[in-house]
């Protein structure tokens, strides 16, 4: 497509006219094809188009540069509202008891560890019921022996049990008729006698019947001894149905008293000995920690002391203890004492852990402030936040001392001590005191302690 050029006096006239030669566009009208006359004038109502188009462009490209734009920082933006400080809560820094520890290192132990014999020796165990690391009550079955032989035995006791009373029975029905017969005989002899009296009868006759007397009370004292020697052989009939019923009892191996179950030896199969241990239990589940304490510091331990419990291979694992016995020898090899503390119930305790213990020895006032004031940093280093009068916070770096477990070892409730950068009275952020930075305005919203 051609376009017409413009001539000296056309340009003359644009220039004057604050025009410029634009390329044409979709929007344009197409140019006259090269047959229109060379030096044909521009029509007059074409300038004041091309006026209004230029004036259009220049209020847009004005506007637009007016605009927000957050690439372009020359632009003016519109002010915003000031944000409002960040919610804090504060705590004051207080002077409190600070307790001074001996740390030392242990072993968890059981309390009280008892063996669980069987009673009864010979029999074959025919079931385990429980396992290592489980809670039994007193009296609860462990171990099934087999009782099948104690079984035949006492149906043999009672079968003999029985017999024996059958034969007291029947002694004891001819010591009635022996009763019977001997006052029958009495009778006749007394009526014998008031004849012979009356000298009806002869003394031989008398005679002989007193014999028959005498024999008759003879019968009954036999029959009455018959009875006690039944009477025997059903007692000890009885008392064998006794062995044998406790026997049976004792194949169910029961826990001598509650606790945990810490060994166990016993296997379906094996025959029971005296000598044969089948559990290992730890009484009430009770554990301690036996710690060592240099023979230098053991004036230090006090019975009773309050002792914070850690461990290096489980960090969450924070209990409280308390000191029960203090061992009366020292080893003469290491110069070391047995302190022995009790533990609190926790189930992740086991006996062989390794565990530390903090030991109060004593206690004395100093500055502390809660646990969560104080923000350890990426150089070792700690800091609090300490609210300003302007409701500002100051990243206050503070040398910290010893950790005090709130009730029950718990962290939350926990103070650490302020050695030094902090003085009786400040406040510093607590909640929210992680979101903190140097400098920060903040609102106290609460109080804490």
């Amino acid at each position: 497509m051609t376009y017409k050029a413009f001539s000296e006096e056309e340009k003359e006239q644009t220039e004057t006219n604050g025009d410029l030669p634009h390329p044409p566009t979709e929007s344009q009208p197409e140019a006259l094809p090269e047959t229109s006359p060379p030096n044909r004038p521009r029509p007059s109502w074409l300038i004041p188009m091309f006026a209004g188009v230029g004036m259009g462009a220049a209020i847009v490209i004005g506007a637009t540069r007016l605009m927000p734009n957050p690439n372009n920082p020359a632009v003016t933006q519109s002010p915003s509202v000031a944000p409002t400080g960040t919610s804090i809560t504060v705590a004051p820094v207080t002077q409190s008891r600070v307790n001074r520890t001996l740390e030392a290192t242990g072993t968890v132990a059981a309390y009280d560890l008892i063996p669980v014999l069987p009673q009864i020796t010979g029999l074959q165990i025919r079931k385990v019921l429980v396992e290592e690391g489980e809670s039994v009550q007193p009296g609860q079955v462990l171990v099934l022996l087999d009782d099948s032989i104690l079984q035949t035995q006492l149906s043999q006791a009672l079968a003999q049990l029985e017999a024996s009373q059958a034969n007291v029975r029947q002694r004891q029905a001819a010591l009635n008729q022996a009763r019977t017969s001997s006052v029958d005989v009495q009778r006749t002899l007394d009526r014998y006698q008031s004849l012979a009296n009356q000298g009806a009868i002869s003394k031989q006759e008398l005679d002989t019947r007193r014999t028959s007397a005498a024999t008759a009370s003879e019968s009954v004292a036999l029959a009455a001894a018959n009875i006690s020697s039944a009477e025997a052989d059903v007692r000890n009939s009885a008392a064998r149905v006794r062995q044998l019923q406790t026997q049976i009892e004792q194949t169910l191996v029961r826990a001598p008293a509650g606790g945990i179950v810490a060994e166990k030896m016993a296997h379906i199969g094996d025959v029971t000995s005296n000598s044969q241990k089948l559990f290992s239990m730890i009484r009430n589940g009770s554990l301690e920690l036996q710690v060592k304490v240099p023979e230098t510091q053991l004036s230090e331990v006090k019975i009773d002391a309050s002792v914070r419990i850690t461990s290096d291979a489980d960090p969450k694992l924070r209990l409280q203890g308390k000191v029960r016995e203090i061992a009366p020898l020292v080893d003469a090899q290491t110069r070391q004492a047995t302190v022995k503390i009790d533990l609190y119930s926790a189930s992740s305790l086991r006996p062989g852990m390794f565990l530390r213990a903090a030991i109060v020895s004593r206690a004395v006032l100093g500055l502390t402030v809660p646990a969560s004031a104080v923000l350890p940093q990426a150089d070792g280093k700690k800091i609090v936040y300490l609210l300003t009068e302007d409701d500002t916070v100051k990243a206050q770096p503070v040398e910290v001392g010893t950790t005090t477990l709130g009730e029950k070892g718990s962290l939350a409730t926990a103070t650490v001590e302020i050695i030094s950068g902090l003085k009786v009275g400040d406040r510093v952020a607590i909640k929210g005191a992680s979101y903190l930075k140097d400098g920060d305005k903040v609102e106290v919203v609460g109080n804490g302690e």
